[in-house]
């Protein structure tokens, strides 16, 4: 709406995939394919054969993580159940420590997170009892280093700044076009914290990871943007 009103004026839209504006560069965040190594991740470390996962809105974007996580989740293991709930809102801790609950009645002993605030519940209900948790965005393990076994990862910030950074060091503005923040350009990805807390996920599993992310940015596997 605003950009044309401003056309010597360059905007980066940031989880915009805009590209039929010249003075505006879209970006498109492939959450599902770090989410699909969260669900790989799940679906080899449960005892249950059930998982979960907490989304905050049922909405594009949010469809996306879910949509990688079940994707590979299944892909891990076919038999896998992968349960979602849906919190209805980001900004409800107590919300989210009730679906987390909710759905480790019915047997999920890993859940992802995809809720902003309210997904600091799903920590709290899984310190609670004794399940595993999935961050998101940023690598939250320091939020419960004994629960939160890893997270997937989305570099906004380091997204803005290679658009600004690329603008003004090489005077490249690719308006009109959409520029992927994905596995390949390691704007996401997944992350476990660091040396210093407990590691829950084994070095085998993290290798297998990693080769399964490979495989993602060789185009060997294209993984679901929706469920």
């Amino acid at each position: 709406t605003v950009a044309p009103e401003y056309p010597d004026t360059k905007f980066f839209s940031m989880n915009g995939e805009i590209n039929d504006i010249p003075n505006v560069l879209g970006s498109a965040n492939k959450e599902q394919e770090g989410s699909y190594l969260a669900g790989v991740t799940a679906a080899l470390m449960s005892e249950t054969g059930k998982i979960g996962a907490v989304i905050g809105q049922d909405m594009a974007q949010n469809n996306r993580y879910a949509a990688g996580y079940e994707d590979g989740a299944k892909a891990a293991n076919p038999d896998i159940e992968v349960s979602i709930m849906y919190a209805g809102t980001f900004e409800d801790p107590a919300k989210g420590k009730e679906s987390a609950l909710a759905l480790n009645s019915k047997g999920a002993d890993v859940i992802f997170q995809v809720a902003d605030k309210t997904g600091l519940g799903v920590f709290e209900a899984a310190q609670e009892k004794g399940f595993y948790a999935i961050g998101v965005d940023k690598d939250q393990k320091s939020e419960n280093p004994d629960v939160v076994v890893c997270s997937m990862l989305k570099h906004v910030g380091e997204s803005v700044y290679q658009a600004v950074a690329q603008y003004i060091e090489e005077g490249v503005f690719n308006g009109g076009e959409i520029w992927d923040a994905d596995l390949s350009t390691g704007l996401v990805g997944i992350g476990y914290g660091d040396d210093s807390m407990p590691q829950q996920v084994s070095d085998e599993l993290k290798a297998e990871v990693d080769a399964l992310a490979q495989k993602i940015i060789d185009g060997e596997i294209v993984v679901d943007t929706t469920r």
